[in-house]
């Protein structure tokens, strides 16, 4: 098996584990297509309908208070802050310069 063929659905991008910063992957395609996994193959992983259907349950229920708490986290820890941007910077957004002279 390729590498090639394994991250066909998935872009690679940095995220955190523990304080750390680690390589993971955000998938392009499949069931899971917008999510950060570790692995690029569980982007095409079969679903698990009673974890999803209580995790819907959790988010709903916890939304609230987990919030305010992901808010702090992200502004105070300087590994969320390298984060940030070390993957902005991967995608790199082309300005069109404008001329700041006039044209007569």
């Amino acid at each position: 098996m390729l590498i090639e063929e394994v991250t066909e659905g998935a872009t690679p991008i940095f995220g955190r584990r523990g304080g750390k910063t680690v390589r993971k992957y955000r998938c392009t395609s499949g069931t899971r297509k917008g999510r950060i996994v570790a692995k690029p193959t569980t982007c095409t992983a079969p679903r698990n309908v009673r974890a999803s259907q209580k995790m819907k349950a959790t988010r709903k229920a916890k939304s609230s208070s987990q919030a305010p708490k992901t808010k702090v986290t992200k502004r105070s820890n300087p590994a969320s802050r390298r984060l940030a941007s070390i993957n902005t910077g991967k995608r790199k957004i082309k300005r069109k310069r404008s001329s700041r002279r006039k044209k007569i």
